[in-house]
């Protein structure tokens, strides 16, 4: 017999999470008369305590808001590299790539932070926001003080991670109970974090780049040997942007520009809208060979052309001009599969959305890169370290070269859509070359096949590439597909992995829709330890 999965549902906010206290610290800001942008600023600050192996408040954020009557705008904070970084300095120390962990590996500034600064100051002005940092930043507090309960994610992740960072200045004293990884259930406390987050509550968030915390940060990056100094931190502002967008059969979709793989997630929307007919199922080998195939084209763009802005040779909208998503979809073949080479590799994250009763949409990623970043953990703050530098290459010719006050490639991108029927939809997906194809699968499921969030979401996915927890460049499929979907996607010459019927390795996913008339649902990822709650 078939089941299908029941959406959350709402009639004044709708709040999904990959772990329900952040989802919990959302709605409850809402239901205290807060905007959504006030209740992903709590949500944000929660689950950089309670999912500690995905995010910190040591790495970088990306925020999609959106508003009624106004176009969405997008907000980058994301920290370039250390002005003294360079080709030279790292093969000066015979090093021939940038390490995955440690001291070399953090070479950029967070910018999480600057993040929920620019959002507050937002909502302040433009949305009538009210409650103090004290507010919102108090769950997370209480949540290090008096500790959280483990999650099995959390204790599997730091288990399979342990050897590679225990020598981590930092990691294993953080992490770490008398040596060994922390069991799913027990509590997990983080008082120099707690300490931190109470500090930027009471004394602003700009203190994280140009006070107090600050100066203490850059003494134990110092002390660590990373090159991150105090006038790098001193220099970080959050940008606003204006978002891509992709003019879509059913509306408009929108994603963050560079140095964000947005774009490829929109070119993969956009060739899929040319490709889909009635006749797909969405778990036959028709669709998913698709998505796969879109994918591969919109990859190869991406490794080709998508770096820091300041350095890139196109425009990115111009990729999702009508005529160049017209050649692509063209290109593909139904009958055969495309050679397909090394993607970006693995990444953590976490995506949350918002949408509250006015209509003000929030799609908001947070994330340190690898899990547990570069696995450096602060002495006087307790804040872990990102190791989004290594995505930096030492090769001069590469597309994304390591230079002082560049800003890494990132495989970030919160999306959003606004159908034309009237329909708002937050949606995301963490884990590198997973996050665009989950979001295909995600989009398609609710927006062609008319599934609920919580349906599409739940549907068995593929993921064609690396990610979190996975090094080969197969394509994985879970383990619910038919097995003639399997067979028929081997016969196109796809080389096919099969895994978990609910496996970690396809990220978390998540999902609000507002209706038009004021009705809410949503979805969130039985993969992970997550909840959409309604009001």
């Amino acid at each position: 017999m078939n089941f299908t999965p029941n959406p959350a549902r709402g009639t004044r906010g709708m709040a999904v999470a990959p772990n329900a206290l952040a989802s919990q610290s959302a709605m409850a800001v809402l239901r205290e008369g807060g905007n959504a942008v006030e209740a992903m600023i709590a949500a944000a600050a929660t689950i950089a305590v309670v999912y500690p192996h995905m995010n910190s408040i040591g790495g970088d954020g990306f925020w999609l808001i959106s508003r009624p009557g106004e176009a969405p705008r997008g907000l980058e904070a994301c920290g370039a590299s250390a002005a003294s970084a360079s080709i030279d300095t790292y093969r000066a120390q015979g090093i021939s790539a940038i390490p995955f962990r440690g001291r070399l590996a953090a070479n950029t500034v967070a910018g999480t932070i600057s993040g929920w600064d620019a959002a507050y100051q937002y909502s302040q002005q433009a949305l009538g926001g009210r409650l103090p940092l004290t507010r919102l930043l108090g769950d997370a507090i209480d949540y290090g003080r008096d500790g959280i309960p483990v999650t099995r994610s959390q204790a599997l992740c730091t288990a399979g991670k342990r050897d590679e960072l225990m020598a981590v200045p930092g990691f294993a004293q953080t992490f770490l109970h008398d040596g060994a990884a922390p069991q799913a259930g027990t509590r997990f406390m983080q008082a120099r974090l707690a300490a931190t987050l109470d500090h930027l509550a009471r004394h602003g968030l700009d203190d994280f780049y140009r006070g107090e915390l600050a100066q203490s940060m850059a003494s134990d990056l110092a002390a660590v040997g990373s090159p991150v100094s105090l006038a790098d931190l001193n220099r970080h502002e959050a940008v606003w942007k204006t978002p891509l967008a992709l003019q879509h059969s059913l509306g408009k979709i929108y994603n963050m520009p560079p140095p964000t793989q947005g774009v490829v997630s929109l070119m993969i929307l956009g060739q899929l809208d040319r490709l889909f007919n009635a006749d797909m199922d969405p778990l036959g080998a028709s669709y998913v060979h698709a998505c796969v195939e879109a994918t591969k084209q919109a990859f190869r763009i991406r490794d080709r052309e998508i770096t820091d802005p300041a350095h890139m040779r196109i425009d990115p909208q111009g990729l999702l001009d009508p005529a160049a998503l017209d050649a692509m979809a063209q290109a593909l073949s139904a009958d055969r599969a495309l050679p397909w080479g090394q993607g970006k590799g693995p990444a953590d994250t976490v995506w949350m959305g918002v949408i509250d009763k006015d209509g003000v949409a929030v799609s908001f990623i947070q994330s340190i890169y690898h899990e547990f970043g570069s696995g450096i953990v602060l002495d006087q703050s307790g804040v872990n370290w990102q190791n989004r530098g290594c995505s930096f290459s030492l090769d001069p010719a590469a597309r994304n070269p390591l230079m002082g006050g560049r800003k890494p490639f990132h495989t970030l991108n919160p999306a959003m859509a606004h159908f034309d029927d009237g329909r708002i939809m937050v949606y995301g997906n963490m884990g590198g070359d997973g996050q665009p194809q989950s979001q295909s699968a995600v989009f398609s499921r609710i927006a062609n096949f008319g599934m609920n969030p919580q349906a599409a979401i739940d549907a068995p996915r593929w993921l064609l590439g690396r990610t979190w927890g996975q090094v080969s460049d197969t394509l994985k499929l879970e383990a619910r597909f038919p097995q003639a979907t399997v067979d028929a996607l081997r016969a196109l010459g796809h080389e096919v992995d099969v895994l978990l019927p609910y496996d970690e390795t396809m990220g978390h996913a998540g999902a609000v829709v507002m209706h038009p008339g004021g009705l809410f649902e949503g979805g969130s990822d039985p993969r992970s330890d997550g909840a959409c709650v309604g009001w």
